[in-house]
């Protein structure tokens, strides 16, 4: 297999990039780092500067507030009411320039949480579509929908209200200390000097003991969301095997477990010690103030405007105790973002490979694959070449490897050993888009997005209305969906649930009509469709054949045996390769699938195949 390091083709390892991607370094460097390039990410820098500058000056006005207050109960005491008047208009212009700086800042906070949320949605969305189908298949959507929605709304929760309100309380726990040690006796700073050491470490102790029980809290919540997500996609097997009890009991274990970590986090909450030390700051601070009034070091309106600062105190005390849980809980969301963004595909998009329009030859040589954790190979040493224009027949019993080998040709895996070439250029060297958009598949389990059946015919291929009528026709759907309440503009509901298989199918057929391509594969497309129908699409199918490379997986003799060369699988490898009416005399393998199919003697099958 051709190593990807020693090929400067290869310059990223994503399937998809919507284009730069400023992130992509500091993701590699934790998720305290890859926090800080988004919250310091364009002009967020001068939103920053201005809330900070606006949270120290509200807070210096709050203290200095305070100080006036104090200086004129000191006033009104001693009888000097000429400076009243001051006063008062002072602590109305305080008071007014207060809430106006901080409807500034929170403003510009709300603006820098909401780009950091859209900015990590956005990246996380991106690098999920950029990822592997081998990354896909060992997800859980309930899993991934809860990292995408709930994780990504914590970054906000991260800078409004958490990151602001850590530095507004940092400035109301330190400003207060600067203007009691500039207006008041130098003693008065022992009380909330103690309180604010004392505060230090008992906020760290509490950081830490709160830390494990929100990176639970989100563990749990993902599986419940996982659980709930996958009990609600089968509910019709669910319901249909009557395990209702089974999986409300599942889904009841992971709610009792999210419960229990929250519980445990209001425990760790409950002996928040910062409380009972404010209580007996403010007691403490209290008590010295009178000692000192008695010695006529301080009078009353001091006294009164030191109690409204050790008051300032109380703002950063309570805060603290939800506040750095949010952080806790950002940084666990911010870990559980970057575990899946981190997570390496092997499979790049390659931009700068061949994009160029294909002929359709096909030539696998000695490809072995391996799914992702699975050491029993799924095909091994598959090697056949089939020519532009030609039909492929691939047949063989459940579990051969039918569908991983179509899957193959459009490189939603890359093999492990050997190598597929298309017009004898290695898939690896094509730019992913390129290839894909000229290769169209149609699965047995067709995929339809709830939408239209107008948008999911055109989906990914620009049309007007008349040509998706058109390609309708071929695919007979015509018909049935001129029969719906809003025909062409019909919604068919969460993965075309509203739509019969078969009219599921022949949706999907028609979308890859529209499509054009030049490899078509499909994989058991008719199997939900009846007879009759299918006989018309044949017509159709047989028209869209010419010119094109197609890839057949069925056991219906109609397409088989028009297929310019057929291939059994086995286990995984290729036990016999040729033309029907080849291997309907010489395969015994082919002979049983079609004995046990039509339950009739070889020799009668081989005689109808030369009578045709």
């Amino acid at each position: 297999m051709q190593n990807k390091k020693s090929n400067p083709i290869y310059t990223n390892y994503v399937e998809f990039s919507p284009g730069r991607d400023p992130f992509e370094k500091s993701r590699k460097k934790g998720s305290r780092r890859w926090i800080l390039s988004h919250i310091f990410y364009g002009s967020n820098k001068l939103f920053i500067i201005i809330v900070l500058f606006t949270t120290i000056i509200a807070s210096n006005l709050s203290s200095i507030t305070l100080v006036v207050i104090g200086n004129a109960v000191t006033d009104f005491l001693i009888g000097n009411e000429s400076s009243l008047q001051f006063y008062v208009i002072t602590i109305l212009l305080l008071s007014i320039g207060t809430p106006i700086l901080r409807l500034i800042n929170y403003m510009l906070r709300e603006v820098i949480a909401q780009r950091l949320e859209r900015d990590c949605r956005k990246e996380f969305y991106a690098n999920l579509l950029g990822k592997s189908q081998s990354f896909h298949d060992q997800q859980k959507i309930g899993e991934l929908m809860a990292r995408a929605t709930d994780d990504v709304r914590t970054m906000n929760y991260l800078i409004s209200p958490a990151i602001s309100l850590i530095f507004e309380s940092f400035t109301a726990l330190i400003i207060p200390l600067f203007y009691i040690v500039s207006f008041y006796p130098s003693q008065l700073i022992f009380a909330p000097l103690i309180f604010t050491v004392s505060f230090y470490f008992s906020l760290k102790s509490y950081i830490k003991k709160i830390g494990p029980v929100t990176g639970r809290l989100r563990s749990f919540y993902g599986m419940m969301n996982a659980t709930l997500n996958e009990a609600l996609t089968g509910i019709e097997v669910v319901k249909a095997t009557a395990q209702e009890y089974k999986e409300s009991e599942k889904y009841f274990e992971h709610a009792k477990s999210y419960r229990d970590a929250f519980v445990e986090q209001g425990y760790i909450e409950a002996k928040y010690l910062p409380i009972l030390l404010l209580a007996l700051t403010i007691t403490g601070g209290l008590i010295h103030a009178i000692i000192l009034n008695f010695y006529g070091l301080i009078n009353i309106g001091q006294i009164i405007a030191y109690l409204g600062l050790l008051a300032l105190l109380r703002f950063p005390t309570f805060i603290s105790i939800f506040v750095f849980a949010i952080i806790r809980l950002a940084v666990s969301s911010a870990q559980r973002l970057l575990e899946l963004m981190n997570i390496k595909t092997e499979i790049d998009e390659n931009i700068e490979g061949y994009s160029k329009l294909i002929e359709g030859d096909i030539k696998f040589e000695n490809v072995t694959f391996f799914y992702p954790g699975n050491e029993k190979p799924v095909l091994k040493n598959v090697s056949f070449e089939i020519q532009a224009g030609h039909t492929l027949a691939i047949v063989g019993t459940t579990g051969s490897g039918k569908t991983t080998l179509a899957k193959l040709i459009s490189r939603l895996y890359d093999v492990n050993e050997g190598k597929i070439l298309i017009d004898n250029i290695d898939i690896r060297n094509y730019a992913l888009k390129s290839l894909r958009n000229q290769i169209s598949h149609v699965d047995q389990d067709v995929f339809l997005f709830s939408t239209s059946i107008f948008e999911n015919i055109s989906f990914g291929h620009a049309s007007s209305i008349e040509k998706v009528i058109e390609v309708a026709k071929e695919a007979q759907a015509h018909d049935f969906i001129l029969n719906l309440p809003e025909q062409y503009d019909s919604e068919v509901g969460e993965r075309g649930v509203q739509l019969s298989g078969g009219e599921r199918q022949r949706i999907a057929i028609a979308r890859a009509f529209l499509v054009d391509p030049k490899i078509l594969i499909l994989d058991d497309s008719t199997s939900a469709i009846d007879s009759n129908t299918e006989d018309q699409i044949q017509k159709a199918i047989r028209n869209i054949l010419k010119n094109r490379t197609t890839i057949l997986i069925t056991h219906r003799l109609s397409q088989i045996r028009w297929a310019d060369l057929i291939i059994v699988l086995k286990a995984g490898e290729i036990i016999a390769k040729g033309t029907h009416e080849e291997l309907l005399k010489t395969s015994e393998e082919y002979q049983r699938i079609f004995i046990k199919k039509f339950d009739v003697k070889i020799e009668e099958l081989i005689k109808q195949c030369e009578e045709t």
